[in-house]
């Protein structure tokens, strides 16, 4: 035997060999898709007024501390509405230095101006609203990627629709509602002071100063498990953020015996603030804040400078760990509402599967028994191929740990059709070979080099189709672009390389070669 043959035979057991390797069990080596193994289907609305409400703050506050180190006294300055401030002097006088201040703030318009009793607006122009809206919306996409990744869903789909919507499909997920819960968090964290000079009856009946607001922290009975709201009056003006976090990492509580806290270390940024903010308030309260929640307050004894604190809550462990999932992945730039839910139970993902096998089985005996039946040998030649078509295509998937959807299972039955579309285009170009009165080995030959060009046209044509159904589909026309491109390369390899190599092996090596059974 030719050494070439044995190298080619060489190579299709490896490939074999290997795809049963990736292939075994095949129930854990294919991710199936949200409708072959459940799921469930989210639609969510991003709120993108409320990122613009919360820049004007940020906007507000800075332009209020401009006024302050440059001596202009104000009586008020505070957003209205969402991308609007209002600003009032406390002396008129003082009117072309603030102009000055607020020209630095390019972003924003003077609108409403009152010179003689010291009152101008600063507007949001309407490029940067839009602006800023599209940056919402792509940031809160990225920050569910992110979450979703550390949560641990495999194949998820996070996309935009339209100007303000998310759709999200999370395959095999077996708790929706911690899912949601993780996905819509807010996950804005504040270090805020509290405001120890105003009690918290004086506040609940409203004498509460302009500067403060009311936070509650919840509490939750160990025995009795009802659920309490501890108010605090808590300084509005901001500390830090979490966006200058390093770290957020889940620890035993040693004070709560079964509880869990959550450890976060800043950056070099974060840990320079904390530092000056813990040195510059000893003996006051610093309360930690997550979506306008008090989780605590602990009093300040001493500058903290190593950038470390821990966020206490009476958590249990999965509390803790979506915690710590959503501060690394970031907050999200405005909240979000769930428009659209559905979910896709595990009971129609295996009447999916099952019809959809069945489909597959059906077709593949049809063309196995057609192509035995019309080409002989050489027919169970195509279907030999064909087996080893389907396997090498399923290892692939599992192997890049791509998704397995119904609309996937329709790519194999259509991949299963050109493959066999493939050898009936070889086997043809042998028989009128033949006809002309070739030798069967010349005509084998002849057959296989007549027919690659072809093949070659064929599969590159729709492998490239593939890929930009690939490039630019979501959900169900992903799946059936990585079935179809997996499934037409394993096609290239087992009609070109395996067929021939079944034909020398049958045919070649026979010192006297009659006929062809084809």
């Amino acid at each position: 035997m030719p050494r070439r043959l044995w190298l080619r035979i060489a190579i299709v057991a490896v490939v074999a060999a290997g795809s049963l390797w990736y292939l075994y069990p095949p129930t854990k080596t294919i991710n199936l898709g949200l409708d072959l193994q459940g799921g469930i289907h989210l639609v969510l609305g991003v709120e993108a007024d409320t990122a613009i409400a919360n820049q004007t703050d940020r906007v507000a506050e800075a332009f209020k501390t401009s006024l302050e180190q440059k001596g202009i006294g104000v009586t008020r300055v505070a957003r209205a509405g969402d991308a609007a401030i209002e600003v009032r002097l406390v002396a008129p006088q003082t009117w072309n230095d603030a102009l000055t201040v607020a020209n630095e703030f390019s972003a924003y318009q003077r609108r409403d101006e009152d010179q003689a009793n010291g009152r101008f607006r600063l507007v949001l122009s309407a490029g940067e609203v839009s602006r800023l809206h599209d940056l919402a919306v792509r940031q809160a996409v990225e920050t569910i990627r992110n979450r979703v990744d550390q949560f641990g869903v495999s194949e998820p789909t996070i996309t935009r629709q339209g100007e303000d919507r998310i759709l999200i499909q999370l395959p095999g997920i077996q708790d929706p509602e911690r899912a949601k819960a993780l996905i819509g968090k807010t996950a804005l964290l504040e270090f805020r002071l509290l405001d120890e000079r105003t009690s918290v009856e004086d506040a609940l009946a409203g004498r509460l100063p302009e500067t403060s607001e009311i936070l509650y922290q919840r509490r939750i009975d160990k025995d009795t498990k009802a659920e309490r709201k501890v108010p605090f009056v808590v300084q509005k003006r901001t500390l830090l953020t979490g966006a200058e976090l390093n770290r957020a990492e889940v620890q035993a509580d040693p004070n709560s015996t079964g509880n869990w806290q959550v450890a976060i270390e800043f950056n070099a940024t974060g840990t320079r603030i904390f530092g000056e903010v813990t040195e510059q308030n000893v003996g006051k309260h610093l309360a930690i804040i997550l979506d306008g929640n008090v989780y605590s307050a602990p009093r300040i004894n001493e500058r903290i400078p190593g950038g470390r604190a821990v966020i206490t809550g009476q958590f249990t462990v999965e509390e803790a760990r979506d915690l710590a999932i959503v501060l690394r992945a970031g907050a999200l730039p405005a909240p979000v509402k769930i428009l659209e839910e559905r979910t896709v139970g595990p009971s129609l993902g295996a009447d999916s599967i099952r019809q959809g096998l069945t489909a597959i089985t059906a077709s593949a005996v049809v063309v196995f028994v057609f192509m035995l039946f019309y080409y002989r040998l050489s027919g169970l030649i195509a279907d030999v191929a064909l087996g080893l078509n389907v396997l090498v295509l399923l290892a692939c998937m599992a192997a890049f740990g791509a998704t397995l959807t119904l609309p996937g299972i329709a790519g194999i039955a259509l991949t299963i059709g050109m493959a066999v579309d493939t050898n009936i285009l070889i086997f043809e170009r042998i028989r009128e070979e033949l006809r002309v009165g070739k030798p069967p080995r010349a005509a084998i030959q002849a057959g296989f080099s007549r027919a690659f060009r072809t093949i070659i046209d064929t599969h590159v044509t729709v492998l490239v189709t593939a890929a930009i159904l690939y490039n630019f589909g979501t959900g169900p026309v992903r799946g059936f672009a990585v079935s179809l491109f997996v499934g037409l390369a394993a096609s290239l390899f087992t009609a070109v390389f395996f067929t021939r190599l079944l034909f020398d092996l049958i045919y070649v090596g026979r010192r006297r070669l009659q006929a062809i059974s084809i």
